[in-house]
């Protein structure tokens, strides 16, 4: 440090000169920073504070990062105190020679932001070089007839350092003989000549020793010294005399060897041998040539302008006699166009982002040709078309800079073309490659390959399987082009969403968590996001939609007919004389699933005597196959098969008992020998139980009676005229279906008449019915009986209405098809749905029918929407969901349908009547 202290004193810096132009050229200086140092500084020495000059604080040059950039590492900065410092030798004589100004000019480059400063520092001479003579002696040869005067050219000394270090003064040791003078040549070097003062004697002293020394002047001074030799021979009295004592001449650098410079000539007064003259260079050249005969100088080797611009050559011509003569040959080489330009990048940036802004610098190129003049004025251009351009920054300073917008996933590098032209004739030019990588900026949104998806996923599929697979692409590269998939949003509920799919991050599979209902859940939709790692992360949407597909996994469900509170089959009662197609009952099945796994087909499985019925392939209607023979039984028992359409085919039975009756009575019997044989005890509890009911009716129906009676006394005979005395009965309470197992809303009133073993009640009408009409009966299990001669029931809003024979050609009209147990034209070959949404939507009909059933909201008669039938099945259905399935329930064997009660307030006639009709008295109250 400390020699790095001592030579810190030389450094000098232009702005510590001029400080009053500080304020005026701030900018200028900024870019041109001038230091001047002496030579051969020790390495570490310290030039000047480049960082304080270029304004820069300490606690920038971490981030800055400060340095120099140059062909030859003669300086570097300090990355702790910004100080430029030697790093490797400085010899002037070998950088710059004989030039009386070495510069040395570099950049000094800083970024963040990305900049550079042109930076000049001059090397001044040190005395360090003394003049040293080639030979440490030499021999000259005088006539001892030489005159006195004459003068003899001395071999010179060299000294590399320039200016007053230079050699400057020729010394000669004491002699009475000779004297020296110091002569210049035009270039401003030196050389001797010694002068003969007086004339020698060979006699007395035929040889001389003399000390020549050469001087500069430093500080302090340097000095060499050679020994001179003179001999003195024989006279000769005419030494040779040249024709020119300095020859000039002019010659191209790229002659070839050879070449004939110039010829130099020499004459002698002398006779014979002291009169042929023999010319040689007085120091050993090895560029030129010279014929030691006729003079004529000729090269030997190629000329270069750039390493040597001018030749100072001394000639010798001897006579024979050995008296010399001397010359000075002087040999300017003249440049030509013969080195091209050479083109350099330094501080190229590694990192090109492709969002950078146009004038964002990428390199910084140095242009140096070694000619001269034109020859060495370059023009610098780029080849082809790139978004980059090239700027003039100093002299043979370029910089590169971006010119347009950079796109990484278009072009990913440039290959950028530097042509470099002199202005040399012919010109010569130079052209540079290189290759300039974009680094990749987050720039591009992930993109899905489609625009959305669809996907279709069969129910009951395993948890945890692969449904589907979102994929997208991102151009960016690295972490920008890393993808990872997430769920977004859905329409399912939040917290239920993870429980029914997830998605890989990596892969984009969407995987099902659950098994899927297609019956509890037919479609989702799901909202998946792709966002790659770059920052910002950007990230694009798309939705994703799951449809459910149906399996055939639901059997066919019996709505009616439906089982008695004990678990055992119902009832249902056929007059004997029915004809072939009478219509008996109808199955109604629904089936949960969809489209053709809901289709559903009806088979007789088991009958109990084969041939009797037949069931309606898609209606379920029961009919009768043919009459009822004198060997068929009473009592039958039809099992029926539902299928659904699906593979394999899901199916269910339904169990018909039907009875051949004409009358309560009739049936009776057999109902009774139907009955399975019970323990005594509990047949007790039962005609025990039977017993209570009836006195409680007979007295709740004595008190009726006795009001309606007092009634009739104080009111309008018209309004009670079908009370009469006698006893109606209506059915006791029984259990409510559950609509959850299928039952259908049929209702009707029980009138039991006293005839016969078994006493009935019969209501009795002032206006009675005819002839064979009976009133549609049931028992406690819900068993439908027909009643002769009942009279017509004022508690039920609907009307028996008398009609002609019975309407065989019964049929479903084509808005009160239940679903898909019906057909679609009415006959056994009708057309079935034909799509999944209109098998669903009756499905949806018969089930919203079951639940508002359930409710119990439904009243008794009165509403135009509802069914109309009593309490053995609970709550009724209403229209408006459901079919009209009174078709299904009417008195069999009899004139008497069951009309609809909004009919009778339109004033319309019941759909299948054509007979008398008769409206019902007052409603029913309670």
């Amino acid at each position: 440090m400390g020699s790095g202290a001592g030579e810190r004193g030389w450094a000098e810096r232009r702005p510590v000169l001029f400080p009053f132009l500080l304020s005026l050229f701030c900018l200028a200086l900024s870019e041109q920073i001038r230091y001047r140092i002496p030579e051969e500084m020790p390495e570490g020495s310290v030039v000047g504070n480049l960082a304080k000059d270029l304004r820069l604080s300490v606690h920038e040059l971490p981030t800055r990062k400060l340095r120099v950039s140059s062909e030859k590492p003669y300086f570097t900065v300090s990355s702790e105190s910004g100080e430029l410092l030697v790093s490797s030798r400085l010899d002037r004589e070998q950088i710059c020679g004989k030039k009386p100004a070495c510069v040395l000019e570099f950049e000094a480059v800083a970024e963040n932001p990305f900049n550079f400063y042109h930076v000049s520092v001059e090397i001044e001479d040190v005395n360090d070089h003394t003049p040293k003579f080639m030979q440490n002696s030499f021999e000259l040869q005088i006539s001892e007839s030489t005159l006195p005067g004459t003068r003899f050219i001395l071999e010179v000394a060299e000294d590399a350092d320039i200016g007053l270090n230079s050699l400057q003064t020729y010394k000669l040791s004491l002699s009475p003989s000779f004297s020296l003078i110091n002569k210049e040549k035009q270039d401003g070097s030196k050389y001797p000549e010694l002068v003969l003062e007086k004339p020698l004697d060979r006699e007395q002293q035929g040889y001389h020793r003399l000390v020549l020394t050469a001087s500069d002047r430093g500080d302090p001074p340097l000095s060499g010294t050679t020994e001179l030799r003179i001999q003195v021979t024989d006279a000769n009295d005419n030494p040779p005399v040249f024709s020119q004592d300095v020859y000039r001449v002019s010659i191209g650098e790229n002659v070839p060897p050879g070449t004939t410079v110039l010829q130099v000539s020499a004459t002698d007064q002398d006779e014979g041998v002291n009169s042929e003259i023999t010319y040689s260079f007085y120091r050993t050249g090895q560029v030129f040539g010279l014929n030691s005969k006729n003079g004529e100088i000729t090269t030997l080797n190629t000329l270069d302008f750039e390493e040597i611009k001018e030749y100072s050559i001394v000639v010798e011509g001897r006579d024979g006699g050995g008296l010399v003569a001397q010359c000075t040959v002087e040999i300017n080489i003249q440049d030509e166009n013969d080195n091209r330009p050479d083109v350099t990048f330094h501080s190229l940036v590694e990192m090109i982002l492709e969002n950078a802004v146009p004038g964002t610098l990428i390199a910084l190129i140095k242009i140096h040709d070694r000619d001269s003049g034109e020859n060495g004025e370059v023009n610098c251009r780029l080849e082809g078309e790139v978004p980059f351009q090239i700027i003039s920054s100093s002299k043979n300073s370029y910089k590169l800079v971006t010119d347009g917008t950079l796109d990484r996933e278009q072009t990913p590098e440039y290959n950028v073309t530097i042509t470099a032209t002199d202005k040399g004739k012919p010109p010569l030019s130079t052209s540079t490659s290189v290759t300039l990588h974009i680094t990749d900026v987050n720039d591009n949104a992930p993109v899905f390959h489609q625009t959305s998806y669809v996907v279709h996923v069969a129910e009951n599929n395993p948890p945890g399987a692969s449904i589907a697979q979102v994929s997208a692409s991102d151009p960016d590269l690295g972490p920008n082009s890393h993808i990872s998939y997430s769920i977004l949003a859905s329409d399912l509920e939040p917290r239920a969403l993870s429980s029914y799919v997830s998605v890989s991050a990596q892969s984009g599979v969407v995987f099902a968590q659950r098994a899927f209902d297609h019956e509890q859940l037919r479609a989702f939709e799901l909202t998946l996001q792709a966002r790659d790692h770059g920052s910002p992360a950007l990230s694009a949407n798309v939705s994703l939609r799951v449809l459910v597909g149906d399996r055939n996994d639901n059997a066919p469900r019996v709505l009616y007919p439906a089982l008695g509170p004990d678990g055992s089959a119902l009832f249902d009662m056929v007059p004997r004389a029915a004809q072939p197609g009478y219509l008996v009952t109808k199955v109604v099945a629904v089936d949960a699933d969809s489209g053709h796994n809901a289709w559903l087909s009806y088979h007789v499985l088991q009958a109990s005597e084969p041939g009797l019925f037949s069931v309606g392939l898609h209606t379920g209607e029961v009919r009768t196959a043919r009459a009822l023979g004198d060997r068929d039984a009473a009592r039958q028992r039809l099992l029926v098969a539902v299928r659904d359409g699906g593979q394999p085919p899901l199916s269910a039975t339904a169990t018909l008992l039907l009875v051949f009756a004409d009358s309560l009575q009739e049936a009776l019997p057999d109902l009774s020998d139907h009955s399975e044989p019970t323990d005594p005890q509990a047949e007790l509890q039962f005609y025990l139980v039977v017993a209570l009911a009836l006195i409680s009716v007979l007295f709740l129906l004595a008190v009726i009676l006795a009001v309606a009676l007092h009634l009739r006394h104080s009111s309008s005979p018209a309004a009670w005229g079908c009370f009469q005395p006698g006893v109606c009965v209506k059915s006791g309470p029984v259990v409510p279906p559950n609509y959850s197992e299928g039952t259908l809303p049929y209702s009707y009133n029980l009138c039991v008449a006293h005839t016969g073993k078994t006493e009935f009640n019969f209501l009795k009408c002032n206006e009675q019915l005819s002839s064979g009409q009976d009133v549609l009966c049931g028992d406690s299990s819900g068993a439908l009986f027909p009643l002769c001669n009942s009279s017509e029931s004022t508690s039920h809003p609907e009307t028996l209405t008398a009609q002609a024979p019975p309407n065989t050609d019964w049929r479903f009209s084509q808005a009160q098809r239940p679903g898909t147990s019906g057909s679609q034209n009415g006959d056994e070959t009708g057309t079935w749905p034909n799509n999944q949404f209109d098998t669903e939507m009756l499905q949806a009909m018969i089930l919203a029918s079951a639940s508002e059933a359930a409710d119990g909201s439904s009243t008794l008669g009165g509403s135009a929407g509802t069914m109309g039938l009593s309490a053995r099945y609970g709550p009724q259905f209403t229209l408006q969901h459901v079919p009209d399935y009174r078709q299904n329930v009417y008195i069999p064997g009899s004139n008497a349908t069951l009309t609809n009660a909004a009919g009778k307030r339109d004033g319309k006639a019941p759909a299948g009547g054509n007979g008398n009709k008769k409206k019902s008295g007052k409603k029913e109250k309670k």
